[in-house]
């Protein structure tokens, strides 16, 4: 999760979609926002179904043009192998 989140920090578009699972990853990301910036990221509740699946909660801060911005959701994520990988997620 902390890394997904610094790939958005810096715009890390390939390694967006690296860590996203197959069955789910997009083709493409759309272009990122140079205006927008990032302000941190807190992890509220991680919760693991298994060995091999886990859900991670957090809040995203940012502003856009001198506006605050929260992002709130849970995210799904599974491990293949040795990596774990962004599936999907719920937002609040």
């Amino acid at each position: 999760m902390c890394s997904r989140y610094c790939a958005y920090v810096r715009g890390l578009g390939a390694y967006l979609l690296d860590t996203w699972h197959a069955s789910t990853r997009p083709k493409d990301l759309p272009s990122f926002d140079a205006r927008l910036r990032w302000l941190g990221l807190a992890v509220k509740r991680h919760v693991a179904s298994s060995e091999d699946e886990a859900k991670v909660e957090f809040i995203a801060r940012s502003k856009v043009d001198g506006r605050a911005h929260r992002l709130h959701e849970t995210s799904r994520f599974v491990r293949e192998g040795n990596r774990w990988y962004y599936v999907d997620g719920e937002i609040h």
